[in-house]
């Protein structure tokens, strides 16, 4: 998906599953400041921001952006009690087992139908509405859960950054949203640190052969 920072770069998230790319829509706690699901086409437009392919032609009701919101709180509370128990600073508390139940309850949905088109295109049978879109994504939230990679979720490890992603790498190391973004501000950090460092050094030494080239002086008049 693509992001944008608080200073209006653009960079890519890739989160590792569908349920969790409905996370950046917003949350409980403090993340409510950063709400987008605030009408049916906000959800639609979600939709087609996210992995679901080929984007499917929805409708939307009120009440299905309300039950998303649900949906992606209970979700987001449930990933944090997984990462880190809880995140007290945000106001977030770790899942409970009403949330567990409520991504349960949105799972046994009927979910969006994949079938093949003409052309052997892949399409979406049937109807293609809010409630099927969100029990496709809760399947997906309990796929994530209880499969091999429930051990890899993962919080950013950027400053101030609260963004939950799945490391699916081969090592198991990942600790960015993004390179591009939280990566590359680490980076630079870390380059300043460093120069600073070494500046540091440099005057100590420049210091510290003054003061050879003064002892030396003083024992020449003496």
């Amino acid at each position: 998906m693509v992001m944008r920072s608080h200073s209006g770069n653009a960079y890519r998230f890739d989160p590792g599953a569908l349920c969790l790319e409905l996370l950046v829509t917003g949350g409980p706690g403090a993340l409510r400041r950063y709400e987008v699901l605030h009408t049916p086409a906000d959800l639609v437009d979600w939709a087609g921001r996210s992995r679901l392919t080929p984007t499917p032609a929805l409708d939307v009701t009120e009440a299905d952006v309300a039950y998303a919101r649900r949906v992606r709180d209970a979700l987001c509370r449930t990933a944090v009690a997984r990462i880190c128990g809880e995140l007290p600073e945000l106001g977030i508390p770790g899942g409970s087992r009403e949330d567990i139940g409520l991504i349960n309850e949105a799972a046994a949905r009927p979910p969006l139908v994949p079938a093949i088109g003409d052309g052997g295109r892949r399409v979406w049978a049937g109807v293609a509405d809010g409630s099927r879109l969100l029990s496709t994504v809760a399947r997906d939230a309990v796929e994530l859960l209880t499969g091999p990679y429930a051990e890899r979720l993962r919080m950013c490890a950027g400053e101030r950054c609260y963004l939950v992603y799945v490391d699916t790498s081969r090592p198991g190391r990942r600790r960015w949203c993004s390179m591009e973004h939280c990566g590359n501000r680490h980076k630079v950090r870390a380059l300043r640190v460093r120069r600073a460092g070494e500046v540091a050094e440099e005057a100590r030494e420049a210091q510290g052969e003054q003061g050879d080239q003064g002892d030396q002086g003083d024992q020449g008049e003496g």
